[in-house]
């Protein structure tokens, strides 16, 4: 499995079920790969093995699919989670989507509805890739600038002028003028409200992928 695989992991112990669904989604091109249990999921499971989602039984004999989503976000897992419930289930799916799941189903449903969730599940998955591609890539940037450059950064987005950073620093305008265009050429900036935009949309994604 590599990084950009993006599967759906169907966990239930009905057989009959399972292949349904398997057979639903497969029709419809999807990557799909199933499990009898909670336990045979994590058993599988590895960390970074490519993007998914999970269509997820959430009452089961043994771990059941809601403490397998709650060992799921111990780990730090961000797969959207799609719940497959039963009528006297729904509050318990309801309060597992408040937690962070994206979606539940309630038995019986239709087709329709199933590939309705799963095409906003991979459409998250998607988004979180990109994300994670913005900062990666602002952090492949910021690792080329000097000490120097950094700290001239930090007070051009603080929105100090010239002969204020050179005050701050030590240095002439001269030299912050040097240091500021080698910054702006290696993080790629067109203008100071770029670099700023860009910046603070790292800060924030990393604080959301944390």
């Amino acid at each position: 499995m590599t990084s950009t695989t993006i599967r759906i992991h169907i966990v239930d112990d009905d057989e009959a079920f399972r292949d349904s669904l398997q057979w639903l989604l497969e029709s419809h091109d999807y990557q799909v790969v199933c499990h009898d249990s909670a336990e045979g999921f994590l058993a599988a499971y590895r960390p970074g093995q490519g993007s998914g989602c999970l269509i997820l039984d959430i009452r089961m004999p043994g771990m059941s699919g809601l403490q397998l989503y709650e060992e799921l976000q111990a780990r730090g897992n961000q797969w959207p989670v799609i719940f497959i419930t039963g009528h006297g289930d729904v509050p318990m799916a309801v309060q597992a989507v408040k937690r962070g799941a994206h979606d539940f189903l309630e038995k019986p449903f239709n087709q329709e509805a199933l590939l309705a969730a799963v095409d906003s599940a991979l459409a998250a998955v998607e988004s979180v890739r990109q994300s994670e591609s913005g900062v990666q890539a602002c952090e492949a940037r910021l690792a080329t600038l000097t000490a120097r450059e950094r700290e001239v950064l930090e007070r051009v987005i603080e929105g100090k002028m010239n002969k204020v950073i050179a005050d701050d620093l030590g240095i002439s305008i001269k030299t912050v003028e040097a240091h500021r265009g080698k910054m702006m050429d290696k993080m790629g900036a067109r203008s100071i409200a770029d670099l700023v935009q860009t910046v603070v949309a790292y800060r924030q994604q990393k604080g959301r992928l944390a």
